[in-house]
């Protein structure tokens, strides 16, 4: 049975890089910033097994409901789950199910090198926040909004706001910990494997939980039938190896 799947999963790869594409279509993708990695890889793949070209816009959850609702043209998204938790933004979206492509939960790093704390308990992570001088998360992110949950949940959400070095992008966290502008980084583990900074470990107990990110096609494309090529696409045993050997879980 194994085998029988993986000649059906091949042959499936194999058709989509044969079959012809009657027009190639320029789509214009929306994705979360945690999916840069994963997407940036599958892309030209993409683009060379369909004939299509992907414009992709990276950025934060607030961002991307922002830019839905605002009427810019798009095809397709792979964002957060928490995007479609907002009404309007949800109405520019095909109906029908939603597709989940991927998923990864939560960690802390420090700089390559440097001592590693305690946080396998809900205690000992609290220490070990308190214990740092300094912490850089990414807080206007679905991910940031759990994070921020979390010190809440700790009951150290103030007094760590002296101390949060808030970065720019999810790509900023590991960056300022690497340069030794943050002591403890916070967010994604996907995101969180960069050089210079090596993993302390994932949230502890019922304090992990994992960001789901969903593909969905615009209500508005006119490239629908293209739209849907790059979902099933993501779904292959080829993009969904990329989405391993970026952190993160398929599905």
């Amino acid at each position: 049975m194994k085998i029988a799947s993986l000649t059906v999963a091949s042959l499936y790869g194999a058709a989509l890089v044969l079959s012809p594409v009657a027009e190639a279509a320029e789509l214009k993708i929306i994705a979360g910033g945690s999916m840069t990695a994963s997407m940036n890889a599958i892309a030209p793949e993409f683009e060379k097994a369909t004939g299509h070209k992907l414009v992709i816009h990276f950025d934060s959850t607030p961002n991307i409901i922002t830019r839905v609702n605002s009427g810019t043209r798009f095809d397709a998204v792979v964002v957060p789950v928490d995007v479609f938790k907002d009404a309007a933004a949800k109405a520019r979206f095909a109906a029908g199910p939603t597709i989940d492509i991927a998923r990864v939960g939560y960690g802390v790093i420090v700089r390559s090198g440097a001592a590693k704390p305690d946080i396998t308990t809900a205690d000992a992570f609290k220490k070990a926040l308190l214990d740092a001088p300094s912490v850089t998360y990414l807080p206007t992110s679905a991910a940031g909004a759990y994070v921020t949950k979390v010190f809440e949940r700790l009951g150290i959400a103030d007094a760590l706001k002296a101390k949060t070095r808030v970065a720019a992008t999810p790509a900023g966290i590991p960056e300022a910990v690497a340069k030794g502008e943050a002591e403890l980084g916070v967010f994604l583990t996907n995101v969180l494997i960069a050089p210079g900074v090596e993993l302390v470990g994932p949230f502890p107990g019922d304090m992990q939980q994992e960001l789901v990110f969903t593909a969905a096609v615009a209500a508005e494309t006119k490239e629908a039938g293209a739209a849907k090529a790059l979902i099933d696409y993501l779904r292959t045993p080829a993009a969904t190896a990329v989405i391993k050997a970026k952190g993160m879980t398929p599905g």
